[in-house]
């Protein structure tokens, strides 16, 4: 990976950080994105004390379109090329919130910020020999649906039901990325990381904040968790490979609901249609 350049969203802890660690250990010039300023930082000193590698921070709340493409072309003016992308910040919240952009929150962050920053590199990601995009999404799509009618929750809100809702269009978006991207030396490709112990329901309360401390203890690491991603972002056995669902370190079947090439093209242009950006 040396000469390599990477970009990891949501790498301040958990898997994003572990897997900004992985690129850097195999020689990959690192930038990592984060919220908060000094939790960012601290996550680059530590990765630039683990390896000696070369990381570069980046700012920006995801769940907001401007800041999204602040940060695209921070990264743009970085990297002239980039070759790896990982998306993978993401959350999940008890209460229904809704964005600058009108948008639910877990919506935003979970789902359009992968498509808006994925647009918004594309042009530095396909000056690359070989550009990879992950998408970092969860089994948790197997149970998600999306809900054209109420699609922000405003008549009926469950933290579940709109993280299930997002992962869903992270696999979806995946596919018809995909289709479009057949012919060029760039790949995107989706992956499971498991069940991980992070501060995935930090930003919840009840049930699901105590469900998810009594379970943390028999939950992956994140350096397991990360496992996946780096696989596919980096593994000379996934070179070419593209449109696949991984978990566990191999290609496997996503839900047939993901795999329904019409819906896959509906939240493509819905997505798209939200940030304003045509097909």
């Amino acid at each position: 990976m040396r000469g390599r350049q990477a970009l990891v969203t949501g790498a301040t802890s958990g898997i994003g950080a572990e897997t900004a660690l992985g690129l850097a250990r195999l020689g990959a010039r690192v930038g990592i994105v984060g919220r908060d300023p000094a939790r960012t930082e601290a996550t680059a000193a530590r990765l630039r004390g683990e390896t000696g590698g070369e990381i570069d921070v980046f700012l920006a709340d995801l769940s907001e379109q401007a800041q999204v493409r602040r940060l695209a072309a921070e990264a743009s003016a970085r990297y002239p090329v980039l070759d790896i992308l990982v998306n993978n910040a993401g959350a999940i919240f008890s209460e229904r919130h809704v964005t600058v952009d009108g948008f639910e929150r877990t919506w935003a962050l979970d789902h359009l910020a992968y498509v808006l920053l994925t647009h918004e590199l594309m042009p530095r990601l396909a000056a690359a020999p070989a550009a990879r995009i992950v998408n970092v999404a969860s089994a948790a799509h197997t149970r998600g649906r999306i809900d054209f009618d109420d699609l922000d929750g405003a008549r009926r809100f469950s933290a579940m039901g709109r993280y299930a809702q997002a992962k869903l269009g992270n696999v979806l978006f995946t596919y018809a990325l995909a289709r479009r991207l057949a012919g060029t030396r760039m790949t995107v490709n989706a992956v499971h990381p498991g069940v991980v112990a992070t501060k995935f329901a930090g930003n919840t309360h009840g049930w699901l904040r105590v469900a998810w401390r009594l379970i943390r203890p028999w939950l992956m690491t994140p350096e397991q968790g990360a496992q996946t991603s780096l696989y596919v972002a980096t593994s000379p056995e996934v070179a070419g490979v593209s449109g696949c669902y991984f978990a566990k370190g191999r290609a496997v079947a996503s839900s047939p609901l993901s795999r329904d090439a019409a819906l896959q093209e509906r939240v493509w242009t819905l997505s798209r249609s939200q940030m304003g950006i045509g097909d």
